[in-house]
């Protein structure tokens, strides 16, 4: 069930630490260790249009399994990140099952698989450099009224809002924060792919008047994050489960900037503003890729190499 209306919050050792809302019953078979390392760094640029759907069958899947699988991904390094997938094969139920099934995560899965409390990334900051990003606060669910510019909303309107769910996080410097949206839609197959195709060729995940904004936490490092000091951005419709990932940055100090950066422009070396300098662009769209990606690799079945 979802969280209550007080809010969650993490990282200042006065604080007390009251435990994370849990949207859902611990997976069967889940585990919180740590991940081994991983091995490459997802890419995120521009988006590509949706790609017409094959016609053969996908192979299928069992249910259940959706929420294990992301926990394998994102807790600790990343595994379906760095390529390794999580077996989910056999049972009765194929790509559409999964569709439908991914739409459930958010009330089947607990928070911490979700939004785990770290996430590490090899070779993904600037240069190359290693990342590793501590969650600070994680938001009680909810609709998506004020969580996004008002041209964004309307963008987003066309597959709806089923429940929209949040966290931020911050750096190891604890100078960068970083809110990552999970928006699960009302949409079918065929609107997250007219979505995902009117926002590559809109580039309309680049406008300037189309961000997400923040999850502040009151009594956290992230309670003055607010509209005026997002940094930069990356949005990511996906079509293998409905579901809308984002991620908005910002310093932690609380300084405004006047014109932030899309994240796919900084990551290609497009700008060079102190946003994409200072690495925020790289915090915004490679978590928006890893959340992404892993998501992508746990509903989406596994390709068949032609012979």
């Amino acid at each position: 069930a979802a969280a209550g209306d007080h809010r969650r919050a993490e990282g200042r050792g006065h604080h007390p630490r009251p435990e994370p809302p849990r949207w859902g019953p611990p997976a069967a078979g889940t585990s919180t260790s740590a991940a081994p390392a991983a091995s490459s760094a997802p890419a995120f640029g521009p988006l590509a249009p949706a790609p017409t759907p094959a016609p053969t069958p996908a192979p299928v899947r069992p249910r259940g399994r959706l929420g294990a699988a992301l926990a394998c991904g994102l807790l600790g390094t990343g595994l379906l990140a760095a390529g390794v997938t999580a077996g989910i094969t056999g049972g009765a139920d194929g790509g559409a099952d999964a569709f439908t099934e991914a739409r459930e995560l958010w009330r089947t899965t607990p928070v911490d698989e979700l939004f785990p409390p770290s996430v590490k990334g090899r070779d993904l900051g600037p240069g190359g450099a290693d990342r590793t990003w501590k969650r600070v606060a994680v938001a009680p669910d909810g609709d998506c009224s004020d969580a996004f510019d008002p041209a964004l909303h309307r963008t987003l309107a066309a597959v709806g809002c089923e429940r929209l769910l949040r966290a931020t996080y911050t750096d190891a410097t604890r100078s960068h924060l970083i809110t990552v949206g999970l928006l699960f839609t009302e949409g079918d197959a065929d609107q997250m792919r007219a979505l995902r195709t009117k926002v590559a060729k809109g580039r309309l995940d680049r406008s300037a008047d189309r961000l997400p904004r923040p999850y502040a936490a009151e009594g956290t490092l992230a309670e003055g994050f607010g509209d005026e000091q997002r940094a930069s951005w990356a949005l990511d419709v996906l079509t293998e489960a409905p579901v809308v990932v984002y991620a908005v940055s910002g310093w932690a100090d609380g300084r405004e900037v006047a014109e932030p950066v899309p994240a796919p422009d900084a990551l290609q070396g497009a700008v060079d503003s102190a946003p994409a300098q200072a690495g925020l662009g790289h915090d915004a769209g490679r978590l928006t890729g890893l959340f992404a990606r892993d998501l992508r690799s746990t509903v989406a079945p596994p390709r068949e190499t032609p012979s």
